[in-house]
């Protein structure tokens, strides 16, 4: 495997299969190593639950990567911290992905930390030229020290970000077009982030994904959410009808996500689709039945040229 770091605009954004997968939580490992494999194309981890020398956690997920390809989902890069990427974590991410080889790894347009301290939260930036700029440093960075091309998320929010008087924010799709473009990036579409954001923060779907920079998208990922009645932290102008939408993959993948993802692949052509379930992980049964109607979208749309 070539480790070089990627150069903008030489590795294609997509390396997985172009169908579904699910995010392999622990309960359904066992069937992963049994006589019967589970019917699906690929499958996700977060790379910070496998950063260990060793052991039956890294073993098993060894063992499947022989079977399945691989795609490597980080939540701890801290792509938005201005004072750089601990070296360290890259140190053991890159340990890791040299260790299993995924076809794709990705991380999130967050900050997680501040002064050595993890704050267990992918938390917002104000999407300024100033962060652009941290952000494109970081993931430079990323992309050296790991030695692949990094896919970068779109976030999940709940309410807007008050920025300083004179100072411009740049429109999301187009803050990531600059990431693309001055890094080589790729970037991971999530879907059911940008319907969670349009409720919360009042946008408009059509007008977001009309200026997205699809051509760089080499994964999509679909969840569930969950809705609660207004919550004071979010303030009286959020949250369309009083209710808030929360990003919390713990139930089936909703109707307007399913048609946003159809509407998404009739322009992209088929790409990778994640179901990711992480709270309230139901049986394997559900979770496969999730990425089967995600596949009939994928079979429904031709490739592209």
């Amino acid at each position: 495997m070539d480790t070089a770091a990627p150069a903008p605009g030489t590795t294609p954004a997509v390396a997985l299969p172009r169908r579904a997968g699910i995010g392999l939580r622990h309960p359904h490992v066992p069937a992963f190593l049994g006589g019967e494999r589970p019917d699906v194309a690929w499958v996700e981890v977060h790379s910070e639950t496998y950063l260990v020398a060793g052991g039956p956690r890294l073993a098993a997920l060894e063992a499947i990567r022989r079977d399945y390809a691989l795609s490597c989902h980080g939540v701890g890069l801290s792509l938005g911290s201005a004072a750089g990427l601990d070296a360290k974590h890259l140190a053991n991410l890159r340990q890791l992905y040299d260790r299993l080889r995924p076809d794709q790894i990705s991380d999130h347009l967050a900050w997680t930390g501040t002064g050595g301290a993890y704050l267990n939260d992918l938390l917002p930036l104000p999407l300024t030229a100033e962060t652009r700029d941290v952000v494109a440093v970081n993931i430079a960075h990323a992309q050296d020290a790991l030695g692949r091309r990094l896919l970068v998320e779109n976030p999940s929010l709940y309410m807007p970000l008050t920025l300083p008087p004179g100072v411009e924010a740049i429109p999301e799709p187009q803050f990531l077009a600059d990431l693309v473009a001055r890094t080589g990036c790729g970037l991971l579409l999530d879907v059911n982030n940008v319907v969670v954001c349009a409720h919360n923060l009042g946008f408009d779907v059509a007008a977001y994904l009309a200026d997205f920079p699809l051509e760089a998208v080499g994964e999509i990922h679909v969840a569930g959410h969950r809705r609660e009645a207004f919550a004071p932290w979010v303030g009286p102008d959020a949250g369309a009808g009083g209710v808030v939408l929360i990003d919390d993959h713990g139930s089936r993948v909703s109707d307007t996500v399913w048609d946003l993802l159809a509407g998404v692949l009739a322009r992209t052509g088929p790409l990778p689709v994640l179901v990711e379930w992480d709270m309230d992980v139901p049986p394997l049964e559900v979770l496969l039945g999730e990425a089967a109607h995600a596949q009939s979208l994928l079979d429904g749309v031709a490739p592209h040229a």
